[in-house]
């Protein structure tokens, strides 16, 4: 809900050239990958041919109003290793997703040159050795498919891609822990050139962060960009044997992956036989059947057990829960937000549905209606149009 528009503040001529001039400079990111959505999370709403339609919306709009600072979709494989999947398939299934959106932008209209640029990748990064080289494979496989495939220029040829720490080998025992898992996971990302980087806080295999435990995850990644030396050099580790090598390596893995994708009628055909759902849930199960039976050692958890243990969480940590006041005032925010704006442009849904349906632009006809309706309303008046949506299991 975005409050008062600039509409209602300053005369049509001002806020037009305020407009488009904040336009060509606005920084940020939309996640909308719908892919990794219907992969490993299942949070779809909406089909996918309609969220790609929506998201090609974004990035034609981008085009049209020439936003170049800001990324229309950050092409998540975060999601795809936080369901399950190891190293080499969250970075195949990332890749090959960005790629199937690549091929649907040009199918638009759109030109290589102009969008690229656009797009950024998330990934996380766990324990494992092939997370010492997950962005340095990424960056050459993009590269050489966007200079050969699509004759992309040096720009379209950069890849920008954000680094997580991972969430899912955070453990409630031994909680403390956890920071240490983190921090050797924030220098994996540091020493292959990560664009930007999150630092989990060790309390979030419980409960959300307090503000101690954020505190620590952001001292983690300050702390080593600040006051370890070897970090002032970029590629610290570029040259040795087991980064080269592993290099190498992963990116073969990589294009095997590739390889059975396209046998399965490329990412969309994978999806519709759940090939992509179905290797990150055994991949999963592998994971957990290695940490509970021991073969996948991990301090705390199931080796170097602490002598009082009894098996589940040691530490007993601050519980963060929103309260039922701060739950309601939410509701009645919303409430209120809809009392106070819908009036003022009562067609404004009404003209986003007939936009869907004539399949304009949809986002286009978004950036009027966040004016006047909450997200639930628009979410809604979407529904009406194509129906809400859930691949089954």
């Amino acid at each position: 809900m975005l409050g008062v528009s600039g509409t209602e503040v300053v005369d049509a001529e001002t806020y037009a050239r305020i407009k488009a001039d904040t336009l060509t400079k606005v920084r940020g990111t939309v996640q909308a990958d719908i892919l990794k959505e219907d992969q490993a999370q299942n949070t779809c709403i909406f089909s996918t041919e309609f969220a790609l339609r929506m998201m090609g919306d974004i990035q034609q709009y981008f085009v049209d109003h020439a936003v170049r600072n800001f990324y229309s979709v950050s092409i998540s494989g975060y999601h795809i290793a936080e369901a399950g999947a190891n190293p080499i398939s969250q970075l195949a299934f990332t890749l090959s997703n960005g790629f199937t959106i690549v091929e649907y932008y040009l199918a638009r209209g759109m030109k290589i040159d102009d969008f690229a640029p656009n797009l950024s990748f998330f990934f996380s990064n766990g324990m494992d050795p092939e997370y010492t080289v997950i962005g340095r494979v990424a960056r050459r496989i993009w590269a050489r498919a966007m200079r050969e495939r699509y004759g992309a220029d040096a720009r379209s040829q950069m890849m920008k891609y954000h680094i997580q720490t991972s969430g899912r080998s955070l453990h409630a025992q031994e909680i403390q822990f956890n920071d240490i898992r983190t921090t050797l996971q924030a220098l994996y990302a540091l020493f292959d050139n990560c664009n930007s980087l999150h630092t989990n806080a060790y309390d979030e295999a419980i409960t959300t962060p307090t503000e101690e435990s954020v505190r620590r995850a952001v001292a983690i990644q300050m702390i080593i960009n600040k006051e370890l030396g070897l970090n002032f050099n970029e590629n610290p580790w570029q040259g040795s044997f087991i980064v080269e090598a592993l290099t190498d390596i992963v990116e073969e893995a990589v294009y095997k992956e590739f390889e059975a994708i396209s046998e399965r009628g490329g990412v969309l055909g994978a999806m519709d036989t759940m090939y992509q759902r179905g290797k990150i849930q055994e991949e999963s199960m592998y994971y957990e059947h290695k940490k509970h039976d021991g073969s996948l050692p991990l301090v705390g958890v199931n080796t170097f057990l602490p002598k009082d243990h009894g098996g589940d969480i040691v530490t007993e940590i601050e519980l963060i829960r929103s309260t039922e006041e701060e739950k309601g005032a939410q509701i009645v925010n919303v409430k209120t937000y809809g009392e106070s704006r819908n009036s003022l442009a009562p067609e404004s849904l009404r003209t986003l549905q007939t936009t869907a349906r004539e399949r304009k632009n949809v986002f286009e006809q978004l950036m009027e209606a966040v004016k006047y309706n909450s997200l639930g309303q628009i979410s809604h008046a979407l529904y009406e149009v194509g129906g809400e949506y859930r691949r089954n299991m």
